[in-house]
């Protein structure tokens, strides 16, 4: 099996997606239709995020066992502490192993029903992600992720401070980091100049994803943690009762910010796809990446 920072060692740019795990047959359906679609495009990884509280474990398991067996793309799953015990822990990255999944994204995650909550620690799980990263690294040849807040962790006093956490997560045995979404590419760049004022050189992706509907846009809001910039929302609501017009400016838009962070040399756009693969492809068709 690949390991992701191999397939991050391009002489351009290169681009992953994300997926999360379908809710029902139908949502299966649609999302290996994105990953058929997708897989020509030869993206450095895919990935498959782990459902709040591990509601969605099973599926998360099975998607990413299914991606590593029956597909030509590198598989990367999530994994979280949420309501889990070392020993459900191991049990989980057991099973990726046999899987013959290498890669994983280790994250605390939320708290179940409220991302803003008070974080409780299972009784006899762990605490902070770095715990979960020597945890997967001591259980076999893994390698391992981990996320990054370009505006800093909800819970993180300061940038700083959060920059501290980021390095010591990688530090515990990451290979890699996977920024949250943003859509003001400072923000990013900051994070990647308090890294390697820390000497941390680790491969920063950056997070983006294809704005082309109203509903995405306040999506946007819900998963970066922050509100949308003004500009954009200036930009795009106009458009809101134009379909294909609001959709055009949210590709454009996105292209513009991805060919800036190209331009600053980031190793590779981690798309958060939301189990489609159109507006994907057409961004990454506009930059010129992808194997098609």
């Amino acid at each position: 099996m690949t390991a992701v920072v191999d397939r991050l060692r391009t002489e351009k740019t290169t681009f992953s997606v994300e997926f999360f795990p379908p809710r029902g047959d139908d949502e299966e359906r649609v999302l290996w239709r994105a990953i058929r679609e997708l897989e020509p495009l030869d993206p450095a990884f895919v990935s498959v995020t782990y459902g709040a509280g591990g509601s969605n474990r099973d599926r998360t398991i099975r998607t990413t066992g299914r991606i590593a067996q029956e597909t030509t793309l590198t598989p990367m799953a999530h994994l979280t502490a949420v309501d889990h015990s070392v020993a459900e822990l191991r049990n989980v990255i057991g099973w990726y192993a046999a899987s013959g999944v290498q890669n994983v994204l280790a994250v605390r995650g939320d708290p179940p029903g409220d991302p803003n909550g008070e974080w409780r620690r299972h009784p006899d799980g762990l605490t902070y992600a770095e715990e979960l990263v020597r945890l997967v690294r001591e259980l076999g040849e893994f390698c391992v992720g981990v996320a990054a807040f370009p505006h800093g962790h909800p819970r993180s006093s300061d940038l700083e401070t959060d920059a501290d956490h980021l390095v010591r997560k990688i530090r515990a045995g990451a290979g890699f980091a996977i920024a949250q979404l943003f859509l003001e590419p400072e923000y990013f760049l900051r994070l990647r100049d308090r890294m390697a004022a820390r000497g941390c050189d680790v491969p920063l992706l950056p997070g983006v994803m294809p704005i082309t509907t109203p509903r995405v846009l306040g999506k946007f809001g819900e998963l970066a943690g922050v509100p949308v910039p003004a500009e954009v929302s200036e930009q795009l609501l106009p458009l809101a009762e134009d379909p294909a017009g609001f959709r055009a400016a949210g590709v454009d838009l996105v292209t513009r910010l991805c060919e800036r962070l190209i331009a600053e040399g980031v190793p590779a756009l981690h798309f958060y796809t939301l189990n489609r693969s159109k507006a994907t492809r057409q961004v990454v068709a506009n930059l010129g990446l992808g194997a098609g």
